[in-house]
């Protein structure tokens, strides 16, 4: 029997791929086990899983800018390496898989010690600092976007990003009747991401009045993010995170306003959703939604409205446009390649691990 050993936290869009992944390597006969934080958010979306063995390490968090804990948080890392390579000498794993995030680092270089190949996947046009630092260790490095790919070199591939068949499957009359919405007007859905943004939100909410006049809105704002003063509007639903009703949600939406993780791109380009994207601004992020952003909008599959420029009056003005405009990026995105890439990454671990 196989075994692999995934690896990728401190947000959910360093979870969600292995997700993708999971049920096809059991389907396969892999025994799969996944190293994460003690309490990052990666234990409580792998803990439903039985299948899957779950191992925790110590590990810091990697700052591009100035805190106090920069100087004690290196130690942390290092004694999750020695943790890391203590798990690597217990399971000797055929490959390991690392989504990057924080965690990953320990993980990766606790491989690196036992020879255990290691595969990367880097979602972002520009590579996070995680993956900087597992790079040169990784055999390979696998790539949502193929410029990112070419940016690696001999090690880059372009795979796509593994997207969870579930989000594919949603029914649009079930997703009207679960929100209570009429098959009149379309729906526009926002969100903002697992812990939702406070900017959207905002310029939502002062957009309302005059974006139920044309449509309804399924918000999701972000746990803790719901306007209880809203509570019963008609036509605007609040959903602080939707799971198992999420597929339906997708499938319900006509257009959709997002932040631009790279996840949840390949999400809305496998969808055939047209996107008003508003991505993190720098302040906010190292800049990688903001290319991601620009990438789809040169490839004509969203429209982008920056988060500096978004007033509700704007904010209106772009979602009418999009929607107006929508049939020219159905054409854009039905000439694009599926951005589902499970199929792709795992010929890439079974390559590796001489499956």
């Amino acid at each position: 029997m196989k075994r692999i050993v995934l690896t990728g936290g401190g947000t959910a869009g360093h979870v969600t791929p292995n997700l993708a992944l999971i049920p096809r390597l059991l389907a396969d006969g892999w025994d799969v086990h996944y190293i994460g934080e003690a309490d990052g958010v990666e234990k409580r979306l792998i803990a439903a899983i039985p299948q899957v063995t779950y191992h925790s390490v110590s590990t810091g968090k990697l700052r591009r800018y100035f805190d106090p804990k920069n100087f004690t948080d290196p130690f942390k890392v290092l004694k999750g390496v020695g943790q890391a390579s203590k798990l690597m000498k217990q399971l000797k794993p055929d490959v390991v898989f690392s989504k990057g995030g924080f965690v990953s680092v320990p993980v990766v270089y606790g491989a690196r010690l036992h020879k255990v190949p290691v595969l990367l996947h880097e979602s972002d046009m520009t590579p996070g600092l995680a993956n900087k630092l597992c790079a040169p260790f990784a055999s390979k490095i696998l790539c949502t976007f193929p410029e990112a790919a070419r940016g690696f070199g001999e090690k880059g591939v372009y795979t796509g990003t593994p997207i969870r068949p579930e989000i594919l499957s949603g029914d649009r009359e079930k997703g009207l009747a679960t929100f209570g919405f009429s098959d009149g007007r379309p729906v526009l859905m926002v969100t903002g991401g697992s812990s939702g943004a406070q900017a959207i939100n905002a310029a939502v909410r002062e957009a309302l009045p005059k974006l139920l006049e044309s449509f309804q809105v399924l918000h999701l704002c972000g746990p803790g993010n719901a306007d209880e003063a809203l509570l019963g509007t008609a036509g605007y639903v609040q959903c602080e995170y939707l799971n198992d009703e999420m597929a339906d949600a997708y499938a319900c939406a006509n257009i959709l306003i997002s932040r631009a993780g790279s996840n949840t791109l390949c999400e809305i380009l496998a969808l055939r959703k047209p996107a008003l994207l508003i991505p993190y601004p720098m302040g906010a992020s190292r800049g990688d939604q903001i290319v991601n952003a620009r990438s789809f909008e040169a490839r004509g599959l969203s429209r982008v409205l920056m988060q500096e420029d978004m007033t509700a009056e704007r904010l209106v003005s772009e979602v009418i446009s999009l929607y107006r405009e929508r049939g020219t990026l159905y054409e854009k995105m039905d000439k694009e390649p599926s951005a589902n890439g499970v199929d792709n990454v795992l010929k890439e671990i079974y390559a590796v691990a001489g499956r």
